[in-house]
């Protein structure tokens, strides 16, 4: 295993926990097994680990990417790997609400269900000063 795979699993992990993590490595197929190779090696072991910007920046741009291209389930993976990094509920319904100008309402509801479906599954709830 490279350096950036032990670094992207680690990553991963921390993000998605042990279980979510190693099992999309162990119950990937004959054809899927080398993207998760890469998206280990290369997304969460190289991109992910550049110092400029923290964990939570990059958890709330890949959300806001999912956001615009209407990926609900990989947002309810992020959401979850954003909230490990840091990101509270109400950063969250920020960025859902940011989303509105860019992306519009249809695809803003569509990624705020997931989210917070996600976020309701977690326990994460809004500050009492919100």
């Amino acid at each position: 295993m490279t350096d950036n795979s032990k670094k992207g699993l680690e990553l991963r992990r921390v993000m998605f926990g042990r279980q979510g993590a190693d099992d999309h490595i162990d119950n990937a197929s004959d054809m899927m097994a080398p993207v998760q190779d890469i998206v280990t090696r290369f997304c969460f072991g190289e991109i992910w680990q550049r110092p400029l910007l923290d964990k939570k920046t990059r958890s709330l741009i890949t959300l806001s990417m999912l956001v615009a291209t209407g990926r609900s389930h990989e947002i309810k993976i992020h959401t979850r790997g954003a909230v490990a990094n840091g990101a509270t509920r109400e950063e969250l319904r920020e960025l859902f609400i940011h989303s509105v100008a860019y992306c519009g309402i249809p695809l803003m509801v569509d990624g705020m269900r997931a989210c917070e479906e996600t976020l309701d599954e977690l326990g994460v709830k809004a500050a009492d000063n919100d």
